[in-house]
C-alpha cells in the first residue's frame, strides 16, 4: 500500500496484519448488540454479507457466532458483492416478519485489502476494509425496513471478478 492508496476517496485501506474478516465482523457484531441491548443467547441467527471470507467452510457467520457465545444462533454467510448488506437485511427481516427469527445479527464485513491489486488505481481506491452490523427484532412499534427490492445484471461480471479457487479452474471458466 502507498500514500495514494491511504489518502485518496476517503477510503480506509488496509486492517491489521491480525484482523480478519471474521474478527472485524464480530467486532461490528459485538457493538451492535451492545447498542441494542441484547444479549448474544437471544440471538435466533446471524447473518454475514461477505466477498472475501477467511474459509469456504466454517462461514464467517458461523465464527461471529461461536465468537459472540451465541450457540443456538443459527449462522450463514452471503456473498453479493457491494450489495450483500441489502441482501443480508432483507433475509433477516423477512426472518423476523415470518416467525422463524425473533433477533437477527445481520453483519457487513470485507477484508478488500487483500485481494486489491494495488497498482490498478482506478479500482484500488473504491475498496478497503471494515465492518458494520445491525440487529433486527421483532417489535410492536412503528418502525423497521418498509420494503426492499432486489436486483441483479450480472452482464458486466468479467469486468470486476475474483475467481472461485477450490471450485472451478481459471482455464475452465468462459464468461
Amino acid at each position: 500500500m502507498d500514500r495514494f492508496s491511504h489518502g485518496h476517496q476517503g477510503t480506509t485501506c488496509g486492517s491489521g496484519e491480525r484482523e480478519t474478516t471474521a474478527s472485524l465482523a464480530t467486532r461490528a457484531g459485538r457493538d451492535a448488540l451492545l447498542k441494542a441491548g441484547l444479549p448474544s443467547a437471544q440471538l435466533d441467527l446471524v447473518i454475514v454479507a461477505t466477498a472475501t471470507p477467511e474459509h469456504v467452510f466454517p462461514s464467517t457467520a458461523s465464527l461471529v457466532q461461536d465468537a459472540l457465545g451465541a450457540a443456538s444462533a443459527g449462522a450463514f454467510d452471503l456473498s453479493a458483492g457491494c450489495s450483500g448488506f441489502i441482501y443480508a437485511l432483507t433475509m433477516g427481516v423477512a426472518a423476523v416478519r415470518s416467525g422463524t427469527a425473533e433477533h437477527v445479527l445481520i453483519i457487513g464485513a470485507e477484508t478488500l485489502s487483500r485481494i486489491i491489486d494495488w497498482t490498478d488505481r482506478n479500482t484500488c481506491v473504491l475498496f478497503g476494509d471494515g465492518a458494520g452490523a445491525v440487529v433486527v427484532s421483532v417489535s410492536d412499534a412503528r418502525c423497521g425496513v418498509l420494503a426492499t427490492e432486489l436486483g441483479s445484471d450480472g452482464s458486466g461480471g468479467e469486468l470486476l471478478i475474483l475467481p472461485a479457487g477450490a471450485a472451478i479452474s481459471r482455464r475452465a471458466f468462459k464468461p
